[in-house]
Parts: structure tokens; sequence; C-alpha cells
């Protein structure tokens, strides 16, 4: 069911709450947080409402998108409220503020808040530049942003390094996921010959690559090199590389001296899945913030603009 509320307020839109879940049962029953997407009025909004509702089959949450318009018009609130199947297991609450009322998000949002659970604050597109001193940044536990989005991917890294704040994530840095799972295994094996060194290469304009670079830097604390080409990670060590690529077929191959090659179906994961590994655990992700700083230590001369 998806009800429309233009031209309205925050009391008329709550009292509508209400009254659906009156009608319709309790629909906030069972949610385990409150989801806020924050969009400007130019960026579209359904793309992230159906990631919301397919993540929210792992993590039933009330999902407040709130998206800002003109701010030289006058104060407008339209809304709009998503249940039942339109929702999948979420309840979704669409808030489009316009004039004056775009500038003070938080105080729309606030009375929206499920009460006595988690808020993640979440960007899909631009983020500010400081996610922490943002208004929608301080109501979250967790602050999502997706470095990808960026306009400047080159310098994006720097920036979420030098705005840092314990409770900030990334979608690029979640996308790496298995691919850093992956070298971990392959390291875990014996022979456990130290890492020397350390190259990977892939698209320049990747922020996933590049802290999947200062990952490694972080971890091993050995000289890392960010190259631009195809996909590939080269782990030197004494006794021969250990090698992570891509085949023909978009598998992963792992190449070890005298083990044969490892294969492992990847496919790029959607941004519902994404969204559900992100929504897992919402305590401080200091691996990150580790990748972060090994970024700003990773030989960046061979990148090729």
């Amino acid at each position: 069911m998806i009800v429309e509320l233009p031209n309205t307020s925050t009391n008329e839109v709550a009292k509508k709450i209400v009254a659906l879940r009156e009608s319709g049962g309790a629909i906030s029953l069972g949610r385990v947080l409150t989801l806020v997407v924050c969009a400007e009025h130019n960026e579209p909004t359904e793309g992230a409402i159906e990631a919301a509702i397919g993540a929210s089959r792992e993590h039933p949450s009330r999902v407040i998108v709130v998206s800002r318009g003109d701010r030289d018009t006058e104060s407008r609130l339209d809304a709009e409220i998503r249940v039942g199947g339109d929702a999948g297991a979420s309840e979704v609450v669409v808030l489009t503020l316009e004039g004056d009322l775009a500038n003070h998000p938080r105080s729309v949002v606030t009375p929206f808040l499920l009460p006595d659970t988690p808020v993640v604050t979440w960007w899909p597109g631009t983020a500010p530049e400081d996610p922490m001193a943002d208004p929608m940044g301080t109501l979250g536990r967790r602050r999502i942003l997706d470095a990808s989005r960026s306009d400047h991917p080159e310098s994006v890294l720097a920036r979420r390094l030098a705005t840092y704040a314990p409770g900030d994530s990334d979608l690029a840095w979640t996308q790496i996921t298995h691919w850093r799972g992956l070298l971990a295994s392959a390291l875990g094996r014996p022979p456990h010959t130290p890492v020397t060194s350390a190259e990977v290469t892939g698209p320049s304009d990747s922020p996933g690559v590049d802290l999947l670079a200062g990952w490694l830097q972080s971890a091993l604390h050995v000289p890392t090199r960010r190259r631009t080409g195809s996909f590939e990670v080269r782990l030197v060590r004494d006794d021969g590389p250990t090698v992570l690529a891509i085949d023909e077929n978009r598998n992963a191959v792992l190449s070890q001296p005298g083990k044969p090659d490892g294969r492992v179906a990847m496919t790029r994961r959607d941004l519902p899945q994404l969204l559900v590994e992100e929504l897992r655990r919402l305590d401080v992700d200091e691996v990150y913030e580790e990748a972060l700083r090994g970024v700003a230590a990773v030989d960046f001369s061979e990148v090729v603009a």
C-alpha cells in the first residue's frame, strides 16, 4: 500500500502512520533499526528505496527517505508512506522538503525515529564533506557513504580519512569484502612465507581498488604499489608471487607457487546485498579506518588518470 500526503505536516504524517498501524496491524513490530536515507531532490531515490526494501528481509527497519529540494521556494512538505507489499519487511516514509524546510531536515526526521532502536544514516549519492558534522550524520550510530559515487574519486578517500569518525563506513569498502577474504585465506595457508611487497592493479578511478591496496599496506606493513590496468593483486614472496586475478569467465583465480590454481565464481554484488552486509554490524569498523590510513602510504606513482 502506498499513501500519498501532499503539502502536509509532520503531525499529519505521524497520525497517518498510527492509523495504518491500527487498520493493518502493528506495522512497526519487530523493527530492529531506523534507516535514514539522505538525498538531494535532483538525485533519484527509487533505487535506494528498493535497496532498503531488499535489505529489510534480513533487517526489518523503518526507512525514512529525506529528499531536499529547492531552497528558494515556499516551505512545503510532501510525504509518502509505503507499507505491506510495497515496503517488504519494512515501512517506508518518504519526505520531500522544499524551501527553508529543506535546510532543517533533522527537525523533520526526528519525530519519525523509532524509539530504543539504533539509527543508521545512509547517503546513496552525494555525501557531505564531513559526515559526522552534518546534522543528519549526527543522528546515526553508523554513517554509510559510497566513494564510488563521488565526483572526485581520485581524492575522495583522502577526504574520508581527514574527516573520519568512528561509525563511518563506505559501500566501496563493502564491495571488496570477498576479495579481502580470498587474500586473507591464501596467506593463512602454509607455507607461511613473508610477503615482501604488494602490487594492486585496477581502474584508476576505483576507490574500492584503492581501499584494497590500503588494506594490504596496513595489514602487511610492506611497500605497496597501485597501478592502472586489469584487476590483479600480486603479493611478492621469496618462494614466488601469490596472484589474485579474474579470468575470461569473471571467476577469481588464485595462483600460488607449487599449488594448482584455485577458481572461485565471483559476481558483483548489487546494492541490497551491500546494504545487508553493512547493517549486520553497527559497531565501529576499525579495519576500514586502518585501510583509509593505509591508502595514504600506498605508492600511486604508476596510476594513470
